[in-house]
């Protein structure tokens, strides 16, 4: 793996080569919060945050995103045929993304990319995106990513890992995009010296220090699912919840969606949007039977399948990278971290 050292001084006119190239997204301030965008020809990313309030993923994953179009006139000799939007998958990079962020791809790749079955949209996107991480130093307070599968240094996911290190950035270069993203901006992308690689794993240590925040997920596995399910804690943890779906909006690993078609007069699109487990219509049947009617289940739905559902079927870790939005953002407090405790703690 090799690491540069990037002077501050020449991290802007890098950039402005970059983004003669390909679009670039970053984060920027927005009223009291950081969010990421695409970036203007002279707009920087700001690396002063801590996290922004959403994650990256609409980079890849749109919160609506029109997929066919159609028409309904019978004049026309293609009536009632769904045809397919022209997309841009040209190449484009993410920098400033947190490593909890770029792991959380990973996760949700799952869901999009299998042998199975494999969503054009999802996979053609992530292809395109090369993921500039930027390492945290100063992690916040409810992040508990060290005990989710994750860190501030983490790599998963990466192209490049930035690391601040006052004056310069150090640059851990892991992928063959992270190195033509390097080499396209005009910084040396000659290995640096082993004492680089040390500052990082020093600068490392010391932000898993800073960490505090856990959660229990060692026993989850082993839990029965009938017994956790009916567990007598649930409505206890439901009590409070309004049902807003902030948690699912925030969240980097959640990936539900509906499939909707808007008609206007005879022409009509088909678009995805987003949407939300917590959502009373999510599991409304066409019957009018809803086998989620009630809050409790709702909130229930959404633990279990992060915590217990998504661990059993593919072994190997819980749906969450432990960056703690939906811990900050809920408006009554729910805390995620709670509520996994007690499920990893269940005694049937």
């Amino acid at each position: 793996m090799k690491v540069i050292k990037i002077d501050k001084k020449n991290w802007a006119e890098g950039l402005k080569r970059l983004a003669d190239k390909f679009p670039l997204f970053g984060p920027v301030q927005k009223d009291e919060f950081h969010i990421f965008k695409e970036l203007h020809k002279d707009e920087l990313p700001d690396l002063s945050l801590q996290n922004t309030r959403l994650s990256p993923k609409s980079v890849v994953y749109p919160q609506s995103e029109t997929l066919f179009e159609y028409t309904l006139d019978e004049k026309q000799a293609d009536h009632h045929i769904l045809k397919e939007i022209d997309k841009d998958y040209l190449p484009r990079a993410v920098v400033g993304i947190r490593p909890c962020d770029a792991k959380a791809f990973l996760l949700v790749k799952r869901n999009f990319d299998t042998p199975e079955y494999k969503d054009p949209y999802w996979i053609k996107a992530y292809q395109a995106v090369t993921l500039i991480g930027y390492a945290c130093n100063t992690p916040c307070s409810n992040c508990f990513c060290t005990t989710a599968g994750c860190g501030p240094f983490h790599e998963e996911g990466l192209d490049v890992l930035l690391v601040d290190a006052a004056d310069h950035y150090l640059a851990q270069i892991m992928s063959e995009k992270g190195e033509k993203f390097i080499t396209a901006a005009g910084w040396d992308t000659s290995a640096g010296a082993n004492d680089l690689r040390e500052q990082v794993q020093t600068l490392k240590q010391a932000a898993e220090t800073k960490i505090t925040a856990r959660v229990s997920t060692d026993k989850l596995k082993d839990k029965d699912t009938t017994a956790l399910f009916e567990a007598s804690f649930w409505e206890d943890v439901a009590f409070a919840c309004i049902n807003c779906g902030t948690c699912t909006y925030a969240c980097p690993t959640c990936w539900c969606f509906d499939i909707q078609d808007e008609t206007f007069g005879s022409s009509g699109i088909r678009i995805r949007n987003w949407d939300s487990c917590m959502y009373p219509l999510f599991t409304h049947h066409g019957s009018g039977h809803n086998p989620r009617d009630m809050k409790m289940q709702r909130v229930r739905q959404r633990f279990m399948h992060k915590l217990k559902y998504y661990v059993d079927k593919y072994a190997n870790g819980i749906q969450c990278v432990g960056c703690g939005r939906c811990i900050r953002l809920c408006p009554v407090n729910i805390d995620i971290r709670k509520v996994c405790d007690l499920m990893n703690s269940f005694e049937s």
